[in-house]
């Protein structure tokens, strides 16, 4: 009797005791829901933002801009050719020489365009004494003609003989022409002046007619080649004006349309336009690739980064800032442009001062709550987001 008592008593103690764990666990799991349910419920979610994380909302105006590119070539270039045949000499000029208009560059071989200049002056004397002894003869004839000592048949004879005399002696004097002419061509002079761009044959090489000697181009007036499709033609004018940035150089160029083809190339339907530089360098050269924008109209309104702008979606959105959350705003997009180095799109559905976040930051749920760092700036907005913020907190 007495152990059976013992038992029911350690039995009634151990329950005693389960049931009070249980109690004590049951307080501590009521006050943890309590105590998260006194704290904000997203404070593990909260974003916290710095003041380069956002863009101001506001109205600018824009540079609406057409993208180009392509290669910067001289305005004025020109290829040297020989123009008779036979040995190249005096050929002394080499790449990036400068020469000057008229400049001997060269000269072919002149003995045989010498010599056949010899040839016709002498053709032309031979020439030049026939015409005179048949106009001696003409004299004479009509002197005898009128004291009636030859017929008038004869006078004619000498008068047709003169002529013909006369005529040899023009041939002749146009075979010296033409002589004088090759003997000149030996001699190649610069047309243009400028830089020496390339030497195609050397000294004492036997060359060709139209055989091409050395290029030079004028890098005094450059200007860029670009194509561009059909309907972006279509915006371009000419005195546009236009920034280019060649590769290299940290200045961008000003530049400005000049000329426009008036038709599609055949292949691919692009059209080229050509922008003279309004200055030019001593480090541009012929050949470099040049990229840049035209200016083609100005707008004012408000404008967001194009980095800001979402695709993620069938529309497109940006994320903002609205009582301290973020919230998601469809958008629809108008013109493009740059201010100040960035890339600009106008907008509609906004209001002037919503603060836009940036696309570096990333995707965010909306109604994520938000917080700006203390070093960020305290402007309104940042205040209305953190005080809204803080009431949720209490």
């Amino acid at each position: 009797m007495n152990r059976s008592f013992k038992w029911l008593i350690a039995i009634v103690v151990i329950a005693a005791l389960a049931l009070g764990a249980l109690h004590v666990i049951e307080k501590r799991r009521t006050q943890n829901q309590a105590d998260a349910n006194a704290s904000p419920k997203t404070s593990s979610n909260l974003m916290e933002l710095a003041a380069s994380d956002v863009f101001d909302l506001k109205e600018v105006e824009l540079t609406e801009t057409q993208p180009i590119s392509g290669s910067i070539r001289a305005l004025n270039s020109v290829f040297i050719k020989a123009r008779v045949a036979g040995e190249l000499q005096g050929l002394t000029v080499r790449e990036g020489d400068r020469v000057k208009p008229g400049q001997l560059i060269a000269r072919v071989d002149p003995t045989d365009s010498q010599a056949r200049l010899n040839q016709a002056l002498e053709q032309a004397n031979a020439a030049r004494a026939q015409m005179q002894i048949a106009q001696r003869q003409l004299d004479d004839n009509q002197a005898l003609v009128a004291q009636g000592f030859i017929s008038k048949a004869a006078l004619n004879t000498s008068q047709n003989n003169l002529q013909s005399a006369q005529a040899n002696l023009a041939a002749a004097q146009a075979s010296v022409d033409q002589a004088r002419k090759t003997l000149s061509d030996t001699q190649l002079m610069a047309p243009i002046g400028g830089m020496v761009a390339q030497r195609l044959v050397q000294p004492g090489e036997r060359v060709a007619v139209d055989t091409r000697i050395v290029e030079i181009v004028d890098l005094s007036r450059l200007e860029l080649e670009a194509s561009v499709s059909s309907a972006e033609s279509l915006t371009i004018r000419t005195g546009q004006l236009a920034k280019l940035q060649i590769e290299g150089m940290g200045q961008a160029l000003d530049a400005k349309v000049l000329r426009i083809s008036p038709s599609a190339q055949a292949g691919n339907r692009a059209v080229l336009v050509y922008l003279g530089l309004e200055s030019s360098s001593d480090a541009l050269r012929q050949g470099m690739f040049a990229q840049g924008e035209i200016a083609i109209s100005r707008s004012r309104g408000l404008a967001v980064p194009l980095r800001a702008v979402r695709t993620d979606r069938p529309e497109p959105y940006v994320q903002m800032i609205e009582q301290g959350k973020v919230m998601h705003r469809k958008l629809t997009l108008g013109v493009r442009g740059s201010e100040g180095g960035e890339t600009l799109v106008m907008v509609q559905g906004l209001s002037p001062g919503s603060r836009i976040l940036l696309g570096h930051v990333g995707a965010l749920r909306e109604g994520t709550p938000v917080k700006f760092t203390e070093s960020a700036a305290p402007t309104s907005a940042v205040k209305e987001a953190d005080a809204a913020i803080g009431k949720g907190a209490r």
